[in-house]
């Protein structure tokens, strides 16, 4: 391997190993040998990742429709002791987790050190649940016992994108497992070890089988687990078009619960009377530069300023950007490392180049950072258009990357106008001190997950997910678990 990074050379060392699969309590070499991954930072081969064929899937499902029953039979208050201990082995593993996202996503170490955390965080949000497994009695008739239970699917199929490896990893599997279900996870092929590494954190915790992690170069893995008959409960994140595929894959073999968290072109609007302060911070953050380089559905990546105070929030705005410490992903003062690969990095100048096209003005940023070390990697300066008009595709199509379009409004049904004139409705940001206009506004955006005076922040417990073609189903929050049960009646005729 060479890394000409010599920080990154050094941390890289874990992840030059021998990658194994997770299958059925077992770590297999994938039978389709092994592909690449590349760290971002450098360009370079990082390490070996094992590439699954339908024949390893196929082991996965089969294993964990095994391990399934002995699961869901244990008390619900045993499987929520198991994710309990699988937070605090996870936490034990925090600087190792994190340092592994850093090096094949890109994202900074110290940013993936809280990814880590959140993870932990989730799965004891849901062993908190354990009472909201129940069901519920009836009155349909005096003389008769009319109730409900709630049962997992089986082999539950979660399939997890590249922007949050470790978090999604941990945070994707806990209302599954709660459930009762047996989970086989597939991360990005981009950044599959820390998912590989947690499965064998969790050997030692969960019965052999409960989860399994598969890995895989393109499609064809991801393919065979959602076309799995064994498999009848999916769970996604990632593009529209992907949860498409999934959608159709899914209804040519058979009929399955899909929930799939999508793609975003999320609107913050700023009001006249808001704290102009708190909302170009507000604006900056929302955008996700500093934690994820701008590759996130929920980044807030349209932002409409009134008229009247669109000067003065672009002022502030371009003083938070221009603070941001671009970097190597390994050195803890980083908050903005590279994209997370060639086709993001690729697709980012695109859209700047159709942005300067159609007639948009280059505010700030738009190129490769100057620095030691930024010579090379998919490294991209946060970049800012102004005067960009609603109907151009900045405007309306997800870019994932670290660009911001500027839009301007004269009054509020307008915004909301322009809020909604997109596909998307997944995140909105509201800023305003008055708390009517707030809600007013709050009731007409067409998006699942609404801030007010506030943006980026996940609330655990609070249903997350989307409207339109950004998904279907929630997260995060009782609804995800109950998500991953189905309903039956009981009816005790007396």
């Amino acid at each position: 391997m060479s890394v000409v990074d010599d920080p990154i050379r050094a941390a890289a060392v874990a992840a030059d190993r021998d990658w194994r699969l997770a299958v059925g309590g077992h770590a297999l070499a994938g039978s389709g040998g092994t592909y690449t991954v590349e760290c971002p930072a450098t360009e370079e081969a990082l390490a070996e990742a094992p590439d699954a064929t339908a024949e390893d899937v196929d082991a996965a499902v089969r294993s964990a429709a095994d391990a399934a029953v002995g699961w869901r039979n244990l008390e619900p208050r045993e499987r929520g002791r198991r994710l309990r201990a699988l937070a605090e082995a996870l936490r034990a593993h925090t600087d190792e987790l994190a340092m592994l996202d850093a090096l094949d996503s890109g994202n900074p170490v110290t940013a993936m050190r809280t990814d880590v955390e959140w993870g932990a965080e989730v799965l004891e949000l849901f062993a908190d649940y354990t009472a909201q497994l129940g069901g519920e009695t009836i009155p349909a008739s005096v003389e008769n016992l009319h109730f409900t239970r709630r049962a997992p699917y089986g082999v539950v199929a979660r399939i997890v994108p590249f922007n949050h490896p470790a978090m999604f990893a941990a945070a994707k599997i806990a209302a599954p497992l709660m459930a009762g279900n047996a989970v086989v996870l597939k991360p990005s092929e981009i950044t599959p070890l820390s998912a590989l590494r947690i499965a064998e954190i969790a050997a030692g915790i969960l019965p052999p089988g409960t989860l399994s992690v598969i890995t895989g170069n393109g499609p064809d893995a991801s393919r065979a687990l959602v076309r799995h008959p064994l498999v009848r409960r999916i769970g996604f994140i990632g593009s529209d078009r992907v949860g498409r595929l999934i959608q159709r894959d899914a209804a040519e073999v058979g009929v399955k619960d899909i929930s799939l968290e999508l793609g975003g072109k999320n609107a913050l609007i700023v009001c006249p009377d808001a704290d102009l302060d708190a909302a170009a911070t507000g604006i900056v953050n929302g955008m996700n530069f500093a934690w994820s380089a701008g590759q996130s559905c929920g980044s807030t990546s349209r932002v409409l300023l009134h008229t009247e105070i669109a000067g003065e929030v672009l002022r502030l705005v371009r003083e938070r950007v221009a603070a941001i410490t671009i970097g190597s992903p390994v050195d803890p003062a980083t908050r903005m490392g590279p994209l997370a690969s060639r086709a993001q990095y690729d697709k980012s100048r695109r859209y700047i180049k159709a942005a300067t096209d159609e007639g948009a003005t280059l505010f700030h940023g738009g190129a490769r950072p100057s620095g030691p070390g930024l010579d090379r990697g998919y490294y991209l300066e946060p970049t800012i258009f102004t005067g960009v008009e609603p109907r151009m595709r900045i405007a309306t199509e997800e870019i994932f990357g670290p660009v911001l379009s500027v839009l301007t409004f004269s009054d509020l049904d307008d915004a909301v106008t322009i809020a909604n004139g997109v596909d998307y409705g997944l995140t909105a940001s509201i800023w305003t001190r008055d708390v009517s206009t707030a809600l007013r506004l709050a009731e007409r955006v067409e998006a699942g997950y609404v801030w007010i005076n506030g943006s980026s922040r996940h609330y655990w417990g609070v249903p997350f997910g989307g409207t339109k073609s950004s998904g279907l189903g929630r997260e995060e929050s009782v609804e995800e678990l109950v998500s991953y049960t189905e309903l039956k009646a009981v009816n005790v005729v007396v």
